[in-house]
């Protein structure tokens, strides 16, 4: 949407005048008048971009500077180690400022030029009169281990020990993003920890794995090119832990990291096989039981799947933070694979989820660590039972999300006819009928429970329009657990919706939902939007095609706003594809069943 030209008016000639050079980036870039205000002036506020609003009044560099920065450091590094004869008498670094006096079609998500072509809250098309934009469908295939470069056939810029400096500077790349990839560390530590002896770091395919997600963040050709050799050596040290008992968390979250970006770059069978290995190593050492620090006396080789006692609370928050990050992957990734989650919280004492819900890494450093004992945490979310009242850290918020969409997913599973939710063209699954196994419906008395949850859940809270008021890293997680709550709407109503109008309006509501929701991300957004949100969006956009089917003969008014519903959608896709491979895939099958109505 273009924007409209600034118009002179009283909020552009009232309030005092700042000194030269205290005005916000923003409106120094497009020469408007600034109020100073912090963290966010009026002028930023009114155009829905507070988010963007950011200062360079001398007291110090802004976060998107200093990223700009250590990109360019860290090129010209790699650069220079590259080519060791080449001898440079001084490194000349990129000078963010130089954005604000010209414009720039290259500008980063988070710098103040970026978007400065809509004031909309939204980045998307809204209307049916705005035409999906083309989609280039990017190959779903990438290299290989067999295929990339490996240890032996690499430059000497990116040998085996990666240099401090360049280590350091993938990780100032990495950590803004840390919550993206629903990863718990804290941040300091990891630092911390390139400086100790190299048998006392962080385990290497935890640390190759943080690299490869850094090339991706990145985003420039120069970072990105190294993508398949971070990948290669990740997969090569994961292959050694599996022979050795080391660092098991590391080698957890690496694995997590691994699975997490080849699902997300459309490399999906590989992706579920390393999320599968995540999820087994996270019961096999007993993550998801409180007591999984206790062995039990009188054991052969269970005694070797146990924890160490953790050395204080910050590394017993981490593992807690590894058991969910596991599981939030699992569950939600699951639904896109189309295979029952590893993790389930079942009634027996093998399988019964008690660790508590994840709190953020800074109550844990504060030695406030949830220490209950002996309920089932997932159950007694779902089933409402009395419990503590925990679990309202982002990480928490996500993890309550993710089971209630698994849950739908899996009780309208259990249903014995009905039209099923278009999936991703997969290899076909077997059907869901077993011959000799009864297919029963589900009790209209659970799935209303369940129902129920998802509401009491949703309503807890924030509202959607109240969004914009939060911290970004908070936005960011609303964003992701109210889709992933509509979506759970949508997939446990969505069988019976053909036929039953009850469900039918459900499924329409939710879709709405999540239609409303997206219009509230901005465009600083999207650079740090969770992928599993890709599915969400796709549930909600089958919803509108098959109403469109259905209306199409005789209310063409309507149809047309639907198309534009699904337009908008198809636009959010075509913008997160630039991180993320998949979106162009399930875009590409979106626009094509929109085409064939």
């Amino acid at each position: 949407m273009a924007e409209e030209p600034a118009t002179p008016g009283p909020s552009r000639s009232t309030g005092p005048t700042l000194q030269r050079g205290k005005a916000c980036l923003r409106c120094r870039k497009r020469k408007m008048r600034c109020d100073g205000t912090k963290p966010a002036c009026q002028q930023c506020q009114r155009a829905k971009k507070g988010d963007l609003c950011e200062y360079d009044d001398g007291k110090g560099k802004t976060r998107t500077q200093i990223l700009r920065e250590t990109i360019s450091r860290l090129e010209a590094r790699i650069k220079e180690l590259e080519d060791p004869d080449r001898v440079s008498s001084s490194i000349t670094l990129f000078d963010p400022h130089a954005l604000l006096s010209e414009d720039s079609s290259s500008s980063g998500a988070d710098s103040p030029s970026a978007f400065s072509t809509s004031q909309s809250p939204h980045t998307f098309p809204s209307t049916a009169s705005s035409p999906p934009p083309p989609i280039s469908t990017p190959p779903i295939w990438l290299p290989s281990a067999n295929n990339s470069p490996d240890a032996t056939s690499t430059p000497s810029s990116l040998s085996d020990v990666v240099p401090i400096e360049i280590a350091l500077s993938f990780l100032d790349i990495f950590l803004p993003h840390q919550h993206q990839v629903y990863l718990g560390l804290h941040p300091e530590r990891l630092r911390s920890s390139l400086h100790l002896p190299v048998e006392e770091q962080r385990h290497p395919v935890l640390m190759h794995a943080i690299f490869l997600w850094a090339c991706a963040f990145s985003r420039t050709p120069s970072l990105s090119r190294h993508e398949p050799l971070y990948l290669a050596r990740a997969l090569a040290f994961l292959s050694d832990a599996m022979q050795t008992v080391d660092r098991i968390i590391d080698v957890l979250q690496g694995c997590c990291l691994i699975a997490l970006y080849l699902l997300s770059h459309g490399r999906l069978a590989e992706g579920s096989q390393y999320l599968s290995t995540a999820a087994s190593f996270a019961l096999q050492w007993g993550l998801h039981r409180q007591v999984s620090e206790q062995p039990n006396p009188g054991l052969g080789l269970e005694s070797h799947f146990v924890l160490p006692p953790a050395r204080d609370t910050v590394e017993q928050g981490e593992r807690v933070l590894a058991f969910w990050q596991v599981y939030y992957l699992d569950q939600c990734w699951s639904v896109l694979l189309r295979r029952p989650a590893i993790i389930h919280d079942g009634r027996d004492l093998l399988s019964a989820i008690t660790v508590p819900w994840p709190q953020d890494i800074s109550d844990y450093e504060a030695g406030n660590v949830n220490s209950m004992m002996d309920f089932t945490t997932v159950q007694a979310f779902i089933h409402h039972t009395q419990v503590p009242n925990f679990g309202f850290s982002n990480f928490a918020l996500q993890s309550k999300a993710a089971a209630l969409y698994e849950a739908a997913t899996r009780l309208s599973a259990t249903w014995s006819s009905g039209e099923r939710l278009p999936e991703l063209a997969l290899p076909p699954a077997p059907t869901d009928a077993v011959p000799g196994v009864a297919v029963l419906s589900p009790p209209e008395d659970e799935m209303a429970a369940l129902e129920n949850t998802i509401a009491r859940f949703s309503n807890s809270l924030l509202p959607v329009h109240q969004m914009h008021a939060v911290q970004p890293t908070d936005k960011h997680c609303l964003i992701i657990v109210h889709t992933l709550s509509q979506a759970a709407i949508i997939r446990l109503n969505y069988h019976l919706g053909e036929t039953d109008p009850m469900h039918h309006d459900k499924c329409m509501q939710a879709a709405r939902s999540c239609l409303f929701i997206l219009r509230h991300v901005s465009e600083g957004d999207v650079d740090f939007l969770d992928p599993a949100i890709l599915p969400c969006w796709g549930a909600a956009a089958n919803v509108f095609l098959r109403e469109i089917a259905r209306i199409e003969a005789w209310s063409a008014v309507a149809s047309t706003e639907l198309r534009g519903h699904v337009a908008t959608i198809l636009a959010a896709m075509a913008k997160l594809g630039q991180s993320f491979h998949l979106a162009g895939f399930l875009a590409s099958q979106l626009q094509s069943s929109l085409h064939a109505l």
